[in-house]
């Protein structure tokens, strides 16, 4: 597919699982803006869905909303308690996403329920770097703080299923989600409360609406720090979602230097409204990536993609 691109580098304000930058293509078709942004780390197959969902955002039209406005969740990386703290208490959110795995956990969540008070909500993503017995643990010390959910405990659907068995937190799965036949094998172990759907690396809105279909679990949208192109597929998916019962991981702009359009899509009073702001030139020249490697890398990853996809 012959679509318009435009590279992009945005620094991260705070490293996010040891992500200090942002780089991808913006591509451009006859339904506007689609982000591809793969994590270095990302294979082919991974890289390929992640087209596709640039590819619908580009060329298909998204689902009608039900709904224009959708809660969000702050989302707290691994920051010392008092920093975790301030970024709560300035977000105007009243749930929190932070980030857990180091010896500082119980502290940065003990600021966080302080910052939200007792009535705000607070849940923890582990990334799966938990093995069961750990997370049994943790989550009977952390859970005295009130948990929402525990997002992706352990790295297998197999230990998710044998966990929830254990602990009374409510298990979202993420990671496992993007497994190849993850949904149908969450589903059949009854290894998760939740799902959580991040548009892009699930190869689109769509895509995601049939996993939500599919499993018959709750869903959160969230985001996989794209830039406010690519946060506008998770506001679609948040909106046309028939339920809708907990905030989304949408409110990730805010942890990047900049955007690459004029009003990038940050919470106001815990919510964000529905939009799809269009790139802005000024600002896709200043982020933009010289030719050469780095742009270079970039190209030869989308076409390595875009030829996993027309292999099927």
């Amino acid at each position: 597919m012959d679509l318009l691109t435009r590279s992009f580098s945005i620094a991260m304000r705070v490293p996010f699982r040891g992500v200090r930058k942002r780089t991808g293509l913006l591509l451009q078709g006859d339904c506007g803006w689609g982000e591809f942004s793969p994590f270095p780390d990302y294979g082919v197959a991974a890289s390929a869905r992640w087209l596709q969902g640039a590819y619908e955002a580009a060329t298909r039209p998204w689902p009608q909303p039900v709904r224009a406005t959708i809660p969000v969740n702050v989302t707290v990386p691994a920051l010392a308690p008092a920093d975790a703290h301030t970024l709560v208490a300035a977000s105007g959110c009243s749930t929190a996403k932070v980030k857990v795995g180091d010896p500082d956990d119980e502290a940065r969540v003990e600021a966080v329920r302080d910052a939200l008070g007792p009535r705000g909500h607070i849940r923890i993503d582990v990334n799966g770097a938990w093995d069961v017995e750990q997370a049994t643990r943790k989550l009977r010390a952390l859970g005295r703080h009130g948990l929402e959910y525990v997002e992706q405990p352990v790295g297998s659907v197999e230990d998710m299923a044998r966990l929830r068995r254990q602990v009374e937190v409510p298990i979202a799965a993420d990671e496992s989600i993007r497994l190849p036949g993850g949904p149908e094998r969450v589903k059949s172990l009854c290894a998760a409360d939740i799902v959580v759907l991040k548009v892009n690396p699930l190869g689109g809105v769509w895509r995601c609406l049939q996993i939500a279909e599919q499993t018959g679990l709750p869903a959160v949208a969230s985001s996989a720090l794209e830039t406010s192109v690519g946060i506008a597929g998770g506001l679609a998916l948040a909106a046309a979602l028939p339920d809708l019962p907990y905030a989304c991981g949408l409110a990730t702009a805010a942890l990047l230097e900049d955007d690459l359009v004029a009003h990038p899509l940050l919470p106001v009073d815990g919510t964000i409204t529905l939009a799809r702001p269009e790139p802005d030139p000024a600002r896709l020249t200043r982020c933009s990536i010289p030719g050469g490697g780095e742009r270079d890398e970039l190209t030869a990853r989308l076409r390595l993609a875009a030829k996993e996809i027309e292999a099927g």
